[in-house]
């Protein structure tokens, strides 16, 4: 199959690119595989152009789309990628000028698990040829959580659920036959590369697999095109060159970070870290610091993986580099800023209890700006109390966990602006254990294909606001924004703002349930959920079940509701399912709720699934102004009012088209 788009002549949010009737059509560009119009005004201003696969011309395989988890479309931006046999390639026409590429793709694992590597050879108007190494050695998870590098592995937990068998193996005989290997997935990494000229709009680049590759495919997902500009001096700081630093990276030059900036601090300097690749193969413990480098593209610090000879006092039983803040316990970080490198980590699996994050530890009345973050468990994760942090402008991806969390008693800090791709837990966390979050947001960043659980969470806590963001492509076991509370979360109190965000292809299955999510769902799991929960100006587009969801798990459903939640001025796009699913307890409010292409009945009402002749222990409340729907009629109709039993457990799903203009 050949993917091309002809007759084109102006590219969706791009430049205008002149094309004849035998001329390679014009560029498409997209923000998560959605044309820009679509999202206006949310999601993170970035520096680059995306250009989705399955949009160029290719001589390659179109696969997808495809929703379903552990396959390649699934995890792919779109749901959709192209599928290269050596050979074979895929060709990109640049929107603007650009001396800098990023390229999403997947290879295969090695049959025994770990990874190859393999080339891809890059041409610029069929010359400039340069080839990246591809690599799988960061992908390809197996298994239950949390998971396995090994495709062979047996059940790490035969006592579990098996949605696949409809079973629980420890109580089944004879044991249930897994497929090996089962439940592949984090399949995708991105790699960077610097052109080392800047090209024009029109200028093409052709992504090409060598013949003779090791990879039996190369599947590209999606191509970033970006200018970059020179890179930064500080020609008054302290620059780690000084204090021995090696910029080629053949030795540790964590004691050469550790000099600076104690000389940084005592001559009340910045620290200054120049274009090249610095192996730091542990925390750089940071306080009452600016570290600065030449640009996120020209300073890389770079670490491997190090196992400790004993675990440390938190249960770490690896390190590896990262910049942390002094422990809460010790009193914290302060006045910390961090700007303008990349950090590279070699974090293969998932061991919950390492600290192999790329930022860490507690730091307030601090910044974080313009970081690249990759292969590191966690981007960035906070232990509080902490307060008054801002995370702006930075680039997380190919994480193993989450994108950012900010965990216990984060207060007053804000995050905004970040690209968070390709994470392995929720992308953007708040959680509130032990001590709540308060007071925070989360404002127009760009979550993208989360591999596991949400694109941003809430767990827990107060005034806490999620707005502006753009959040796609969701996989499974979680959905696009989530309120939940579980995980030990201290209770939800005073409000909880989510407003003017849009999500598309969320609404995710639900693994261990066996059900549909929505696109937003809350879910009182440990304590009732009853706190002012306003969702404002949200755009919920196509949906693969429901927009919207409210739930309790069925052997707490009796103890649990959900009270107190308004949802106004909605745009509902596409459903697969229902607008409104309800399986809980309590009540919600909806005004100006406007949907189109809904798949099934508009309201799918279980309340706490005891069916009484008094109707649903759940009821809704029509504010006014809630229109539109699908086959069935208005979406919230009268006689699904207040709480007329309308439950359907598992609907038929009714593809919805693409979503367009309102």
């Amino acid at each position: 199959m050949v993917a091309a788009v002809f007759g084109l002549s102006v590219a969706l949010g791009g430049t205008a690119v002149a094309s004849g009737a035998h001329d390679v059509p014009a560029p498409v560009v997209t923000r998560a595989a959605l044309d820009p119009a679509l999202v206006a005004g949310r999601g993170a201003t970035a520096g680059f152009a995306e250009q989705e696969a399955e949009n160029a011309p290719t001589d390659g395989t179109v696969i997808g789309p495809d929703r379903a988890a552990y396959t390649l479309p699934a995890e792919a931006s779109g749901r959709s990628a192209v599928k290269l046999a050596p050979g074979r390639h895929v060709e990109f026409t640049l929107p603007s000028a650009a001396n800098a590429i990023t390229v999403r793709y997947s290879i295969p694992d090695a049959t025994g698990g770990g990874g190859i590597t393999a080339p891809l050879d890059v041409a610029v108007n069929g010359r400039h040829r340069a080839t990246m190494t591809l690599t799988s050695q960061y992908a390809w998870l197996y298994n239950q959580y949390p998971f396995s590098n090994d495709p062979d592995a047996g059940l790490l937990h035969p006592d579990w659920w098996i949605t696949e068998c409809s079973c629980v193996p420890a109580d089944t005989t004879p044991a249930p036959t897994i497929t090996k290997p089962f439940r592949p997935n984090h399949f995708y990494d991105e790699q960077r590369l610097l052109l080392g000229h800047t090209y024009r709009a029109g200028d093409k680049i052709r992504l090409t697999v060598p013949t003779g590759s090791r990879a039996a495919w190369t599947v590209v997902d999606l191509l970033d095109s970006q200018l970059v500009g020179a890179p930064r001096v500080r020609p008054v700081a302290a620059n780690v060159l000084a204090f021995g630093a090696d910029p080629l990276g053949r030795r540790d030059s964590a004691g050469a970070f550790d000099r600076a900036i104690a000389a940084a601090r005592r001559g009340h300097l910045e620290v200054y870290v120049p274009p090249g690749t610095y192996q730091v193969n542990r925390h750089i413990i940071v306080d009452d610091v600016t570290i600065e480098g030449a640009g996120s593209w020209y300073t890389i610090i770079k670490g491997h993986q190090v196992s400790l000879a004993t675990p440390a006092p938190d249960g770490s039983v690896h390190t590896g580099v990262g910049f942390y803040g002094k422990d809460a316990s010790a009193g914290g970080s302060e006045n910390v800023h961090l700007s303008g490198f990349a950090i590279e980590g070699d974090v293969r699996e998932r061991i919950d209890t390492d600290q192999v994050n790329g930022v860490g530890g507690a730091m307030s009345d601090s910044t974080i700006d313009g970081l690249y973050v990759h292969h590191t468990k966690v981007g960035m994760w906070f232990d509080g109390p902490m307060t008054r942090l801002r995370v702006t402008n930075n680039v997380i991806a190919d994480q193993i966990a989450d994108g950012l969390n900010f965990h216990t008693g984060v207060t007053d800090s804000v995050v905004s602006n970040n690209v968070v791709r390709n994470s392995g837990d929720d992308g953007l966390a708040l959680w509130s254990e032990k001590t709540e979050d308060a007071r925070n947001t989360f404002s127009h960043n760009t979550v993208q294909t989360p591999v596991l659980a949400n694109g941003i969470a809430v767990y827990g806590g107060t005034d806490n606001t999620v707005s502006g963001n753009l959040v796609a492509d969701p996989i499974r076991e979680g959905s696009a924004i989530h309120a939940g509370s579980r995980f030990g979360a201290e209770a939800f109190t005073g409000h909880l703002r989510i407003s003017d965000n849009t999500t598309v292809r969320a609404g995710t299955y639900e693994l261990n349930w066996n059900i549909g999510l929505g696109a937003i769902w809350l879910y009182a799991l440990e304590k009732n959920i009853d706190a002012d929960v306003q969702v404002v100006g949200d755009h919920f587009l196509d949906n693969t079940y429901n927009a919207m969801m409210l739930v309790s798990d069925f052997p707490v459903k009796d103890l649990y509701s959900i009270t107190n939640v308004h949802f106004k001025d909605i745009r509902v796009d596409g459903t697969g399912t229902s607008v409104l699913s309800a399986r809980v307890a309590g009540s919600a409010s909806f005004q100006n709720v406007d949907a189109r292409n809904v798949g099934a009945v508009g309201v799918n009402n279980c309340g706490s699934f005891h069916f009484t002749p008094a109707g649903s222990e759940f009821s809704l409340t029509d504010l006014g102004g809630n229109d539109g729907g699908g086959t069935t009629g208005p979406w919230l109709a009268p006689w699904e009012l207040p709480n007329t039993i309308t439950c359907d457990d598992r609907p038929p799903v009714v593809a919805p088209p693409a979503p367009s203009t309102w």
